[in-house]
């Protein structure tokens, strides 16, 4: 029996997408935002991506580099709260980190292959690619166990003019991406304030008429019309106080500069 295996990444993941808790739980659902895989020189890749531009999707198996240990068992998003075995999920705290995503291939430059509809976070090492094959490789009818599609409950989250605004403003002066995080946060279950990062406030007396959902220092003001089934950001807003901003001595996140000249450039606030 082999002890040790060792493997060598032949390239790494460039994505908007940085921390877990922006990633969706399957790519599919990521949308057309473009991930870049740059695989490394001077290995002869390039006639190795010879003739995969003629398909669709791919797989390409990776490593979860952020995790450093494994759970037996796990509680997976949205379906359910009760564990399971992780061999039973796709979580990323596994035996060995391996993932795989199956990724819509949009072009080959050179070493460079463009995706969209990935899960892959930035700074992913590639351990291999390989084409997906609908022939071999799905199975419509297939049983799911204890996985449901859920795609029938699905929010579509929408953007009023001021927080549409106020995200592109985040993403131009920090690269602080609410909207990626907002779509893959609220796009399931949006009213369960159960969830950690999410708060349902009362106004005049009514229950869960505005809830919140907590970005790092970030509150993103929302309501849901469960009848349309959709999902609106009405506006951003600091998490620090009036008094925790004059604070400048005490900066964890050392990030008060940027909530002072979004409230500034928004609110009106010296």
């Amino acid at each position: 029996m082999i002890d040790e295996i060792v493997l060598k990444p032949i390239g790494i993941v460039h994505s908007e997408r940085m921390h877990r808790y922006e990633t969706p739980r399957q790519g599919v659902l990521a949308g057309a935002d473009i991930s870049v895989i740059k695989l490394n020189a001077n290995f002869n890749f390039e006639q190795a991506l010879k003739d995969l531009e003629g398909f669709d999707r791919i797989w390409v198996i990776y490593w979860f580099h952020l995790n450093n240990n494994w759970n037996p068992m796990v509680t997976p998003p949205r379906h359910t709260r009760k564990k399971v075995g992780v061999f039973a999920t796709r979580a990323p705290h596994r035996p060995n980190q391996i993932g795989m995503s199956c990724v819509k291939l949009e072009s080959i430059r050179g070493l460079e292959i463009f995706i969209s509809e990935s899960d892959i976070l930035d700074g992913s090492p590639v351990l291999d690619i390989k084409p997906y094959l609908p022939y071999s490789d799905s199975f419509p009818g297939a049983a799911t166990g204890w996985v449901k599609s859920g795609l029938e409950n699905i929010y579509q989250v929408k953007f009023a003019s001021k927080s549409e605004k106020q995200c592109a403003w985040l993403k131009n002066e920090a690269d602080i991406n609410l909207v990626n995080f907002a779509r893959l946060q609220l796009e399931f279950n949006p009213v369960d304030d159960s969830r950690k990062r999410i708060t349902a406030l009362e106004t005049e007396g009514r229950k869960k008429e505005m809830f919140v959902l907590a970005y790092r220092t970030w509150r993103i003001y929302y309501r849901v019309d469960e009848k349309e089934r959709t999902v609106l950001i009405k506006e951003i807003r600091s998490g620090y106080s009036i008094d925790e901003l004059k604070n400048t001595q005490v900066d964890l996140y050392n990030d008060k500069s940027l909530h002072n000249r979004f409230l500034k450039q928004f609110f009106n606030v010296e």
